[in-house]
């Protein structure tokens, strides 16, 4: 899927694409197809980078924005953003069904064998 890079008030150069496909190949290495991707940066008069991201996949959208005073940073603190969302969504479904495994059936059986405890007078 491609990569869809907008700059305001800032050129994209070669660099900063490969930066950003760098960074967006090891998001993928976690197995989790991303549909869509879109980046917008900026540049403020503050003299701060400005990266806005939303990645598209099948559970759902991510997200996330960084400002730093040097681009290449704003794209690392960016790319750890978007790897820690990720990353909690890929292992969301096996959380819940460990969370939530076989407790009831446990404090069944344990009433059970409580019940059906008889002694025989003889």
């Amino acid at each position: 899927m491609t990569l869809e890079i907008t700059g305001k008030n800032i050129d994209i150069t070669p660099a900063i694409r490969e930066r950003f496909e760098f960074k967006f190949n090891k998001l993928e290495k976690l197995q989790v197809p991303l549909i869509k991707k879109h980046i917008m940066i900026s540049k403020e008069p503050s003299k701060l980078f400005k990266i806005e991201a939303s990645v598209s996949i099948a559970g759902g959208q991510l997200v996330a924005s960084a400002e730093h005073e040097d681009l290449f940073g704003a794209i690392t603190d960016l790319y750890q953003k978007l790897d820690r969302q990720l990353k909690k969504q890929a292992h969301k479904p096996n959380s819940r069904r460990a969370s939530h495994s076989e407790k009831p059936a446990q404090a069944e059986d344990t009433a059970e064998y409580d019940d059906e405890v008889e002694f025989d007078e003889a």
